[in-house]
C-alpha cells in the first residue's frame, strides 16, 4: 500500500514539474514582436542609459543657472579676557586742615570694548550667478544635450537590431516546422513505397536489392525525420528566448510568409536614405557635436571666470555690529567675484588637447560607420535580388518535382518505372520543397534585413 502511495505521488510530482512544458502559445509575427519588445532585457538597459543620460543634460543646464545656498553653523569658544578701554574720571578734593583751594583728582575706569560671548550662531544665505565663464558652461550643456541626443539614437538602433533577430528566430523556426512537414510526408512516401515493393516482390516483380534499397531509403528518411524534430525544438527555444517566454512554451505560429514585390531604389540612393535615416549616422553626427562642444568648454578655462555673489547673513553676534550683542542681527553683501588660473601645470592644456583627440576619434567613428553602413546596403541590395531570383526557381522547380514524382508513381505501380527511378522521384521532390522553402525564408529575411540597413 505503502509503495502505491509513493508511486501515486511520484507521478503527480512528474505531472506538477511537466505542467509548464504543456503551455501553448499561437503568435503571430506582430505579436512576437510586440511580446520581444516588452520582454528585451538589451532595450531596458538601453532605456536606463537614455535615462540616465536625460538627467545628466539636466543636471549640466543647471550650471548656467543662479544657484541659493543656506549654511548654518554653531560654534563654542572659550572664555576669554574682554578687551578694555580705560578712561580717566575726574573728581573735586578738598583739604580743609591747610584751608587749601579744592584741586581735582583723575580715577581711571575701564570701559570693555568686547563682550566675552562663548556661543556664536549663524545663518547665511548665498546666491550666485555665472556672469562669464569663456564657454565653459555652455560648451558643457551642448555636450551634455549632444550626448543624451545620440544615447536616444543608440537606443533606436537596438530597436531595430531587436526586431531583427525577433523576425529572423521567429522565420528560422517557420523553416524548421516546414521542414518537418516535408520530411514527414517523405516519410510516408516512402513507407508506403516500401509496402508496394514487398508486394510487388511477393508477385516476383521485384528482386531482393530493389526491397532493400527502399528500407535503406527509409532508414535514411527517418534520421532526417529525427534531425528535423530536432532542430523544430531547438528553434523554438531560441524564439522563446529571444522574445522572453519560458523555454518550454510550445509556440504555434499564426503568419506564413507572403512575399510581396517591391521595387526598390538603385544602391546609391538607399546608401544616401541609409546615412539619413540610421540611428547608427545620427548617434554618431551628435558624437561628433558633442566632442566639438566639449572642446569648447575646456578651452573656456583659459578665460576669467566672473560671478556675481550675494550673501545674507543673520548672526548672533553679528560681527558687523560694534559693540557685538548676544543677538540676532542681520546684514547682506553683493560682489562680482573674477578669477583666471595664471598657473596649473598645464592643465588646460592638457584637457584641451584630450578633446580634441576625443573629437577626432568621434569624426574618425563617423566615417566607419558610413563605410560600414554602404557595404551593409550593397549586401543587402544584392541578397535581395539574389533571393528573388532563387523564390522563382525553386517554384518552377517543385512543380516539376511533383510532376515527376506523380508520373514515376503511377508508372512504378504499373510496372513501367524502375524501382529507383521512384526513389530518386520522392528524393527531388523532398529536395524541391526545402529549396523553396528556404528561398522563402531567405527571402523575407533580406527584405527585413535590408530595410534595417536602411534605416526603416
Amino acid at each position: 500500500m505503502r509503495k502505491r502511495f509513493n508511486k501515486i505521488f511520484v507521478m503527480i510530482f512528474l505531472l506538477v514539474l511537466a505542467a509548464p512544458a504543456q503551455q501553448k502559445m499561437s503568435l503571430t509575427i506582430e505579436q512576437a514582436v510586440q511580446t520581444g519588445m516588452e520582454n528585451s532585457k538589451a532595450l531596458r538597459t538601453s532605456q536606463f542609459r537614455v535615462l540616465s543620460a536625460d538627467a545628466k543634460a539636466s543636471e549640466t543646464n543647471t550650471l548656467g543657472l543662479p544657484s541659493l545656498k543656506l549654511n548654518g553653523t554653531y560654534t563654542r569658544i572659550s572664555p576669554v579676557p574682554a578687551l578694555v578701554f580705560p578712561f580717566p574720571v575726574g573728581a573735586m578734593l578738598t583739604s580743609t586742615a591747610l584751608n587749601t583751594t579744592n584741586s581735582i583728582s583723575f580715577v581711571t575706569q575701564n570701559y570693555p570694548l568686547t563682550s566675552n560671548i562663548v556661543n556664536t550662531y549663524g545663518l547665511r544665505a548665498t546666491l550666485q550667478q555665472p556672469l562669464f565663464t569663456g564657454g565653459k558652461i555652455s560648451g558643457a550643456i551642448d555636450a551634455a544635450s549632444f550626448s543624451a541626443e545620440a544615447t536616444k539614437e543608440d537606443l533606436k538602433k537596438d530597436q531595430a537590431d531587436v526586431l531583427y533577430n525577433i523576425k529572423a528566430t521567429y522565420w528560422n523556426l517557420y523553416r524548421a516546422l516546414e521542414f518537418k512537414k516535408f520530411v514527414d510526408e517523405n516519410v510516408d512516401q516512402i513507407k508506403s513505397h516500401a509496402v508496394d515493393a514487398e508486394n510487388l516482390f511477393k508477385q516476383g516483380l521485384l528482386t531482393t536489392n530493389d526491397v532493400m534499397k527502399v528500407r535503406v531509403q527509409l532508414s535514411d528518411a527517418l534520421v532526417r525525420q529525427i534531425d528535423a524534430k530536432n532542430d523544430v525544438q531547438l528553434a523554438m527555444y531560441v524564439l522563446n528566448n529571444t522574445i522572453g517566454l519560458p523555454l518550454q512554451t510550445e509556440i504555434e505560429l499564426a503568419s506564413t510568409i507572403h512575399i510581396v514585390d517591391r521595387e526598390w531604389s538603385s544602391a546609391d540612393d538607399l546608401v544616401k536614405s541609409a546615412f539619413e535615416k540610421r540611428p547608427e549616422v545620427l548617434s554618431m553626427n551628435a558624437r561628433v557635436q558633442a566632442g566639438e562642444a566639449g572642446l569648447t568648454s575646456v578651452r573656456g578655462g583659459w578665460w576669467p571666470q566672473i560671478y556675481l555673489v550675494g550673501n545674507y547673513d543673520y548672526n548672533r553676534p553679528n560681527q558687523r555690529y560694534f559693540p557685538a550683542t548676544d543677538e540676532f542681527q542681520d546684514s547682506w553683501d553683493v560682489s562680482v567675484s573674477v578669477s583666471i588660473d595664471l598657473w596649473n601645470w598645464n592643465q588646460t592644456g592638457h584637457q584641451t588637447t584630450q578633446a580634441q583627440a576625443q573629437l577626432a576619434q568621434a569624426q574618425e567613428g563617423l566615417s566607419m560607420t558610413k563605410d560600414g553602413i554602404t557595404l551593409e546596403v550593397t549586401q543587402s541590395y544584392l541578397g535581395i535580388q539574389k533571393a528573388k531570383e532563387r523564390k522563382n526557381v525553386s517554384e518552377q522547380g517543385v512543380a516539376q518535382a511533383e510532376e515527376n514524382y506523380r508520373t514515376m508513381d503511377g508508372k512504378y505501380k504499373q510496372g513501367l518505372a524502375a524501382n529507383s527511378e521512384l526513389l530518386d522521384a520522392e528524393v527531388a521532390l523532398l529536395q524541391a520543397k526545402l529549396n523553396l522553402t528556404q528561398s522563402l525564408v531567405d527571402y523575407e529575411l533580406a527584405i527585413a534585413q535590408l530595410s534595417r540597413a536602411i534605416g526603416e
